[in-house]
């Protein structure tokens, strides 16, 4: 079966570097959901202003597209995604049973600390809070694999390829 993996949390918490090591690892298909932002959205986001349901929806629809062509190729994939809402995943996953979330899980501390320590991204420190007001964790209905965030990258791949490969046995 194909399957799509959609690796989710704050800005911050990791899922670009996940994400990426878990395509790479398996061999996927990768891409960074920040590349789907319209330049609205990322100019909006350089100003230190949150985004707006109404903002996100064409950046969710041009994601979820990636998705559906990706399994219509045949092709696995990962995409890394906040998703923070339920009713972003919705448009991500809905009832596509072959996606999966992964939900990198860390606390504001944690997170204030990495963000305080890259360099070139356009989602400004200053908007981290705001991410987890908006957070709605994935509940059990949603089938999530949760993976804290306080380990080594390495290890956190370890973990959700590990899952993954007992969902397929």
């Amino acid at each position: 079966m194909t399957l799509v993996v959609v690796v989710m949390g704050v800005s911050g918490s990791g899922k670009t570097t996940i994400a990426a090591l878990l395509a790479g690892g398996l061999q996927w298909a990768f891409e960074d959901g920040d590349a789907f932002h319209p330049a609205a959205n990322v100019e909006k986001m350089q100003r230190g202003a949150p985004l707006t349901d109404d903002d996100r929806g064409p950046w969710l629809q041009a994601i979820a597209a990636w998705i559906d062509a990706t399994r219509r190729s045949g092709r696995h994939g990962v995409v890394a995604c906040s998703a923070l809402k339920r009713r972003y995943r919705d448009v991500l996953v809905g009832e596509r049973r072959d996606v999966r979330l992964v939900y990198l899980k860390g606390d504001e501390t944690l997170v204030a600390q990495r963000i305080a320590a890259r360099h070139g991204h356009f989602m400004p420190a200053a908007l981290l809070h705001s991410q987890f007001e908006a957070l709605e964790e994935p509940g059990p209905d949603e089938n999530p694999i949760v993976v804290s965030i306080d380990a080594r990258p390495g290890e956190i791949v370890s973990r959700i390829t590990a899952q993954l490969t007992g969902d397929e046995k």
